[in-house]
C-alpha cells in the first residue's frame, strides 16, 4: 500500500483520479489531507471537516470489478472493512444508512462516496472516499452528526484507524472474489432501521411508508410497500426520513 499525505486538498478523491489517470498508480494507493476544502458526498452534498480532526481519505481499487452489475460489491467491501475497524475500536450500536453512512446509534460518523470509471481496455477502476469523524467535537447545527471521540470520550490515532481500514478492505475484497454472498449478508444485517416501518420521500418529494427489506443484486434498497408489495430503489429515487 502506497501512502500519499497532503496538508490541504480541494478534494483527495479528485486528486487521486488525476495521479491514478497520468500514471500506472499501485492497486490500494491512499490519499489523505487534514484539509479538504471542497469534499463530495451523496447527492452532490458537500461534506466540510474541522481541520486536522478527522479522517479524510481515498483508496485506489482496482482489478475487482469485472462487471458494472457488480459496482455496488465494493461499497459492501468497503462499508464493512470501516465497520469491522470501529467494531475492534469498541465504538457501540454501528450501523450502515443506505447506501453508504457509517451511523453509531442514530449519529451520522462517516460517509463514502464511490467514483468509478471503466477503461478503454474494459477494466473498471474505483475511486473510494471516506470522510470519518473522528477528533472533532463541535457539530454545531449539525444534530445528526457525531464522532468517534464524542461517542467514546477519549481521541483516536488517525493514522491507525486508517491502516486497520485499509487492512479489513483488502482482506473483503479477497473474500468478496470466493463469496461475495457471505458480505453481502453482513450488510443487509447492519442497515439501519430494517425491518421497522419508516417514512421516505420520493423524487416527486412525495411522502410514503415503507419497511427496508434489504437489496437487490445490483445493490438497489428493497421496500415493502404498505400495499404489501416490494419495490426497488435507485440511490436517488429515495431518502429516509429520520
Amino acid at each position: 500500500m502506497k501512502l500519499i499525505k497532503l496538508d490541504a486538498i480541494d478534494s483527495t478523491n479528485e486528486f487521486l483520479k488525476g495521479i491514478s489517470n497520468q500514471q500506472n498508480t499501485e492497486n490500494f494507493t491512499v490519499v489523505t489531507a487534514e484539509n479538504q476544502t471542497n469534499g463530495k458526498g451523496q447527492r452532490g452534498a458537500v461534506w466540510n471537516s474541522e481541520v486536522g480532526k478527522n479522517l479524510i481519505m481515498s483508496v485506489l481499487v482496482k482489478d475487482y470489478l469485472i462487471h458494472t452489475n457488480a459496482i455496488f460489491n465494493l461499497n459492501i467491501a468497503f462499508s464493512l472493512a470501516v465497520i469491522s475497524t470501529l467494531k475492534n475500536k469498541n465504538i457501540p450500536d454501528l450501523s450502515i444508512k443506505w447506501p453508504n453512512d457509517i451511523l453509531s446509534a442514530n449519529k451520522k460518523i462517516g460517509g463514502i462516496l464511490i467514483e468509478n470509471s471503466i477503461k478503454s481496455d474494459g477494466s473498471i477502476h474505483s475511486i473510494v472516499g471516506l470522510g470519518l469523524n473522528v477528533n472533532q467535537t463541535n457539530f454545531d447545527g449539525l444534530p445528526k452528526a457525531s464522532s468517534l471521540a464524542v461517542i467514546a470520550g477519549l481521541e483516536f490515532d488517525k493514522e491507525e484507524l486508517l491502516l486497520d481500514i485499509i487492512t479489513n478492505l483488502e482482506k473483503n475484497v479477497t473474500e468478496s472474489r470466493n463469496d461475495s454472498e457471505a458480505l453481502r449478508q453482513q450488510f443487509v444485517d447492519l442497515l439501519y432501521k430494517k425491518d421497522i416501518p419508516m417514512p421516505f420521500t420520493d423524487q416527486k418529494e412525495e411522502k410514503f411508508m415503507g419497511i427496508i427489506q434489504g437489496i437487490s443484486a445490483i445493490g438497489r434498497l428493497r421496500v415493502l410497500l404498505e400495499d404489501d408489495s416490494v419495490a426497488e430503489f435507485d440511490i436517488k429515487e429515495i431518502q429516509m426520513l429520520y
